[in-house]
């Protein structure tokens, strides 16, 4: 195998498992001696030979298989039922391990089949949750569903709450290959919390599982912090096999997040361990990771050999699933390259393998792919057809990617039938889809990796300081042996108080890198709010009409008034307080541009209190603005006459409030429209920003929304107190 030659760099592997195989090998060593002073052959050597044999799970596949077959011969003997059903269960975990499906599928039914002779209910429910997992492994995941949900009835009429955690682990995998993500999450949770309650180590596997729903939702950085704690455990634990599939998981994330060189040495490591383990199923997930990591580098040849490598496994265990994904990234790879005939045979079979495993999320993909490819081809009516299902499908997922791409394709292929108004209609979802992708994902992206750098740093802090008090600790200790047992005590209690005023400390300037990195992610999101992709797009095609129809006076009116905007808003940007002065300057010039392309105009008047000097106030820059553009762009959907805008400052018992009134449709009816528009994020944004600069600011600051409906009168009302500064 090519992977096997090119790829195999870890020497130092077996240390990271030394202590757990020394004590695991105890409990081994120590069954060995018991069976060894066990001659006779009867149920109870049946039963030693079985334990060994499930000792040897994830360690040793060669040891687990010989055991358990001796188990087997034996029980047959002496025609001891539950011990042969037994055996044959464990003969099926070694089966599945190394990707032989049949075998396995004859050796869990035949187990099945004998404990129902002798009426086990915990052996039948052990076999039913193992059927539901091998029929995941084929691709029937309906099937699989149905077997997980006879588990869990038998444990639940038994009150095992152990095992119904169990069985519902394996109910929310299923429900996880199956693309159910909010399905699995409840079967998940539901082992949670019983694993919790029972105070069980399994609560590591369950979490590794749910953090595989957060990598697919996008919450990176909570994927990540649940990965590392199940990964430090089960190093310590040496479970090799909890160490390889969270490897190939973290791998996994840092794909998603574009970090393909930090992915890299993840999916290497998880194939090492899986190839000492012969594990043929995982191996080959791990190969399609790296030739993706390999695709992104653009050594293109070196990422077809590992795809095709994994193409051979998975063909050899049968792994449907792991043979579409090859297909698709296949296609992709070939499209890459513009070879648009090779990349259309691998699209074919992978649209024809997702529609047989019942993969919406993947036949979806897949004819937007194919339509991409058949477009590359000059292709059009099969390329229209091919998109028009792939949108369909992502429409009614909500799968905001397809939906992005399946938009940008139409347009494409509307303009070139000369569909105009459909293809800028098109053209224009794309862009909210675009918009939509860069709030909720880049955002996130941005947000988990200054996260994982402060985590890192105050980690490393955090260590090198307790090596350095340990060694203080040492060779005080050492001093101490010579000193009077008075001095001892003194020195001791000296030293307690050091550590513990040392913990301290470390704690508050924590908590205080904290508040810091939360207050660069609310900047962050500030800035990505104050002016969006979608109004800047707006007004360039404003402007764009403009010159076409020749109005020259206009467009440059028009021009010169942007440009003046976008100047004041990038320098307020760069300071922490601005004079209110400049801030309400912005403001007008944002409203002036929004009126030159509206007829008739919105009715905007801007009053400011006597008693305040704008020179001399400081304020924290666009906390105002967000709310304006959020009444322009929702409050009036259909309201063509009497748009009015209110906008008023006063100052009252050393508060400065603002408040921002419409006669627009009001919050309820915007609440209505919410999920099919999704509004501006301006209202959560600044009240995140307005609780670290209260604090910041040591002043008052708040935000609330009131729908004017309630005092009989049209529209919503924003009040808010913003913190500030007096210019000495």
């Amino acid at each position: 195998m090519i992977f096997i030659k090119k790829h195999i760099l870890f020497s130092l592997l077996v240390l990271s498992f030394t202590i757990h195989i020394h004590s695991q090998n105890k409990v081994i060593d120590s069954l060995k001696i018991v069976l060894q002073n066990h001659p006779e052959k009867d149920s109870t050597k049946v039963d030693i030979l079985n334990d060994i044999a499930f000792k040897y799970i994830g360690i040793d596949q060669n040891q687990l298989k010989e055991y358990s077959q001796k188990a087997n011969i034996l029980a047959q003997e002496i025609t001891y039922t539950k011990g042969h059903a037994r055996s044959l269960y464990v003969i099926f975990i070694s089966h599945i391990s190394k990707g032989e499906m049949e075998k396995a599928e004859t050796s869990i039914h035949e187990s099945l089949n004998l404990y129902k002779t002798i009426k086990d209910e915990l052996g039948i429910s052990n076999c039913y949750d193992a059927i539901g997992k091998l029929n995941q492994y084929l691709g029937n995941y309906d099937k699989g569903i149905t077997y997980h949900h006879k588990a869990i009835e038998i444990a639940k009429k038994g009150k095992d709450r152990e095992k119904i955690a169990d069985f519902s682990n394996g109910l929310g995998s299923a429900y996880y290959r199956k693309g159910e993500y909010d399905n699995a999450l409840k079967a998940y949770e539901k082992s949670l919390i019983i694993y919790d309650s029972l105070n069980v180590k399994k609560i590591y596997g369950i979490l590794n599982n749910i953090s595989l729903i957060y990598n697919r939702q996008g919450r990176y950085l909570e994927a990540l912090n649940t990965y590392q704690k199940c990964l430090s455990n089960f190093r310590e634990k040496g479970d090799k096999k909890g160490i390889a599939i969270t490897l190939a998981n973290i791998g996994a994330i840092y794909i998603n997040m574009e970090e393909y060189e930090k992915a890299r040495p993840y999916f290497l490591e998880a194939i090492e361990i899986d190839t000492e383990l012969a594990n043929k199923r995982r191996i080959p997930k791990s190969m399609i990771s790296i030739g993706k990591i390999l695709k992104n580098a653009e050594e293109y040849e070196k990422a077809i050999d590992y795809y095709n490598d994994a193409l051979l496994l998975f063909e050899e265990n049968n792994d449907k699933q792991g043979i579409y994904s090859t297909y698709s990234n296949l296609g992709s790879l070939y499209s890459e390259q513009e070879k648009y005939d090779l990349a259309l045979n691998y699209l074919k079979k992978a649209l024809e393998l997702s529609i047989s495993l019942g993969r919406k999320r993947a036949i979806g993909e897949s004819y937007i792919d194919l339509g991409f490819n058949y477009y590359n081809l000059k292709k059009y009516t099969k390329a229209f057809e091919n998109v028009k299902k792939g949108k369909e499908i992502a429409d009614q997922l909500a799968l905001l990617e397809a939906q992005k791409d399946a938009n940008l394709l139409l347009s494409k292929l509307y303009k070139n039938k000369g569909a105009y108004k459909k293809a800028l209609e098109s053209h224009q979802q794309f862009k909210i889809m675009s918009d939509s992708l860069f709030n909720k994902e880049n955002i996130q992206k941005i947000t988990a990796l200054e996260y994982d750098y402060k985590y890192k740093q105050e980690l490393d802090s955090a260590k090198i300081t307790e090596l350095e008090l340990k060694k203080t600790v040492q060779i005080t200790t050492q001093d101490l042996r010579k000193s009077q047992q008075n001095l001892l005590l003194g020195i001791i209690v000296f030293l307690v108080v050091a550590l513990l005023m040392g913990a301290i400390i470390f704690f508050l300037r924590l908590r205080s890198e904290k508040a810091k990195t939360q207050n660069v992610i609310v900047e962050q999101k500030l800035l990505r709010s104050q002016m969006t992709p979608h109004f800047i797009f707006n007004s360039l095609s404003v402007l764009q009409g403009m010159i076409l129809n020749k109005e020259e006076k206009n467009s440059v009116s028009y021009l010169s008034k942007f440009s003046k905007l976008l100047r004041t808003i990038l320098e307020n940007s760069r300071h922490k307080v601005v004079s209110l002065a400049d801030e309400l300057t912005a403001i007008n010039e944002y409203m002036a541009l929004q009126n030159l392309d509206v007829n008739p105009p919105y009715k905007y008047n801007l009053t400011v209190a006597s008693e305040i000097d704008t020179d001399a106030l400081k304020i924290p820059p666009m906390l105002i603005q967000p709310f304006i553009e959020n009444a322009v762009e929702h409050a009036f959907p259909n309201q063509k006459e009497n748009k009015q805008i209110e906008v008023s400052l006063t100052f009252e018992t050393k508060k400065l409030t603002c408040t921002i009134v419409d006669n627009g449709i009001g919050i309820n009816l915007e609440k209505q429209k919410a999920e099919k528009d999704k509004n501006s994020l301006a209202t959560k944004i600044t009240g995140e920003r307005l609780k670290v600069l209260s604090k910041d600011f040591k002043a008052q600051g708040s935000l609330s929304i009131q729908n004017r409906a309630t005092i009989g009168e049209k529209g919503t009302l924003i009040t808010l107190v913003i913190p500030y500064r007096i210019k000495e």
